[in-house]
C-alpha cells in the first residue's frame, strides 16, 4: 500500500519497506577535499534495494568518478538555470535579481578564469520574485541560430508564465531585445512553483510546474499546477498531447524540478517529496505519478510508481537534471550533493553520491557543449559554477 505523503514536515508517513529505496549510512564514507585540476572525489554512499525490477548497479564500486576541473566564482546570487550559447558561453538565471548573466567556459564575463563578475545580458521585465519564486528555468530555442530566441519561465505579479526573448548581439556582446509572454496561468505560490522548462527531442517545449500548495490541483487535468506540459513554441498545447486541446502531458506531481531525455528519447524527471520520498520518474504521455493521494513507489492502482526514491528530504531534495550516456546526474539542495542514478532501459540502479557538504546546495545541472558538467551553487553568498569532467 502506498504511503501518503506528510502533510508538513517533520511527521513522515509509515515506510513501505517492499518498494522503497534504503538509504545506506553516507557518514561512514568521508569525501576526499576537491579542487580543481582533475581531483576526483570518494562516493559518499549509495542507496541499496533499487525499485523491484531494476536492472541497474550501483556505481559504487567501479565506474569513475565524476572530477572537478574549474571553479568559476562569477559573484552570482542565487543562479537557477544555465544554458549554452552556439558560442560556448552560458546565459544563467537570478531568481531574485531577474538577471540574465553570461559567463563563459572557464571564465566569468570575459575575466581570469575561475573569477571575477559574471558580464550581465539584461534584466527580464515584470519579474515578481518571492519565496521560491523569481526568475526560474531558461531553455534555448532549437532554432537559435536564426530565431534568436531565449525562453524563460518566471514568477510574475499573478501567476507563473513563460515568455521569449530575443537575444541581440553576437560575439560574447549580447543584450536583450524583444520579449513576448507565450503562456500565463501557471499558479503560484510562496513554494512549489516548479519552474524547469526544455525543449524535447520533438522540438516542444516541456514544462514542470508545482502545485503551488493547492493540493486539489495535480489530479485536475483541466488545471496547470503539478503537471508537466507541453506546448509549441508560441504557447498552444501541442499535437498529440494525451488530452487533447490540452497542455498537460502528465498529471499528479508535487514540484517538479528537473526534466531531461536518455539516448532512447525517453523523459526522465527529479521531483520534490514532502517530509518523505523525493523521486525520479520515468515520465509517460498521461501518466499519473500519484500526488496527493501517494507518493513513492507503493504499486497503488492507477498511479506509477518512481524508478528511485529518496526515502528522507534531507538527503536530496532532487533539483537540476542531466542525462549523458547511461547515467542520470541529479544536483541535490537539502542533500548538498551530487547524485548519479546508473539507467538501464526503462529501469533505474542504485543512486550514488559525490561531492557531501563540500559545495552547498546544488540548484543545476547542465552538460555543456564540451561535454564538461556545470553545477550551479545556491546560498553560498556568493554562488559559484563548478565544472566537472566526466568519466570517458
Amino acid at each position: 500500500m502506498r504511503a501518503r505523503r506528510a502533510g508538513r514536515r517533520g511527521t513522515p508517513a509509515p515506510r513501505p519497506l517492499a518498494s522503497w529505496v534504503a538509504v545506506v549510512a553516507a557518514a561512514s564514507v568521508l569525501l576526499t577535499a576537491c579542487t580543481p585540476g582533475g581531483v576526483g572525489p570518494t562516493p559518499s554512499g549509495s542507496m541499496s534495494g533499487s525499485i523491484p525490477g531494476s536492472m541497474g548497479s550501483s556505481t559504487a564500486g567501479g565506474a569513475a568518478a565524476p572530477m572537478v576541473s574549474a571553479r568559476i566564482d562569477a559573484g552570482l546570487q542565487l543562479p537557477w538555470s544555465t544554458v549554452f550559447l552556439p558560442d560556448g558561453s552560458a546565459v544563467i538565471s537570478e531568481r531574485d535579481s531577474a538577471l540574465l548573466k553570461r559567463v563563459d567556459g572557464g571564465r566569468a564575463g570575459g575575466g581570469a578564469a575561475g573569477g571575477g563578475q559574471a558580464g550581465i545580458i539584461g534584466q527580464l521585465p515584470d519579474v515578481v520574485p518571492g519565496g521560491e519564486g523569481g526568475l526560474l528555468g531558461l531553455a534555448l530555442s532549437p532554432d537559435f541560430e536564426t530565431d534568436r530566441y531565449l525562453y524563460a519561465y518566471f514568477t510574475a505579479a499573478g501567476d507563473n508564465r513563460i515568455a521569449r526573448v530575443r537575444l541581440e548581439g553576437s560575439g560574447g556582446q549580447w543584450k536583450l531585445g524583444a520579449t513576448e509572454v507565450i503562456f500565463t496561468g501557471i499558479p503560484k505560490a510562496s513554494t512549489h512553483n516548479g519552474g524547469r522548462i526544455r525543449f524535447g527531442p520533438d522540438g516542444y517545449l516541456y514544462v514542470g510546474t508545482g502545485d503551488s500548495q493547492r493540493r486539489e490541483q495535480p489530479q485536475d487535468k483541466a488545471a496547470l499546477g503539478g503537471k508537466i506540459l507541453r506546448i509549441t513554441r508560441e504557447g498552444r498545447p501541442a499535437p498529440g498531447n494525451p488530452f487533447g486541446d490540452n497542455p498537460v502531458y502528465s498529471l499528479g506531481h508535487r514540484n517538479v524540478q528537473g526534466l531531461a531525455w536518455d539516448g532512447a528519447g525517453r523523459l526522465w524527471a527529479s521531483e520534490f517529496g514532502p517530509d518523505v520520498n523525493d523521486e525520479l520518474n520515468l515520465i509517460v504521455p498521461g501518466g499519473n505519478y500519484g500526488w496527493p493521494e501517494v507518493t513513492g513507489a507503493p504499486h497503488r492502482s492507477g498511479f506509477l510508481d518512481a524508478k528511485v526514491v529518496w526515502p528522507s528530504t534531507a538527503d536530496s531534495s532532487p533539483s537540476g537534471l542531466e542525462i549523458v550516456g547511461g547515467t542520470a546526474y541529479l544536483g541535490a539542495l537539502r542533500g548538498q550533493r551530487l547524485w548519479t542514478v546508473p539507467l538501464n532501459g526503462e529501469f533505474a540502479g542504485d543512486p550514488v553520491s559525490y561531492f557531501t557538504g563540500t559545495f552547498g546546495r546544488i540548484r543545476d545541472v547542465s552538460l555543456a557543449p564540451d561535454g564538461r558538467l556545470w553545477l550551479l551553487s545556491n546560498n553560498q553568498n556568493p554562488d559559484f559554477v563548478l565544472i566537472l569532467d566526466l568519466p570517458g
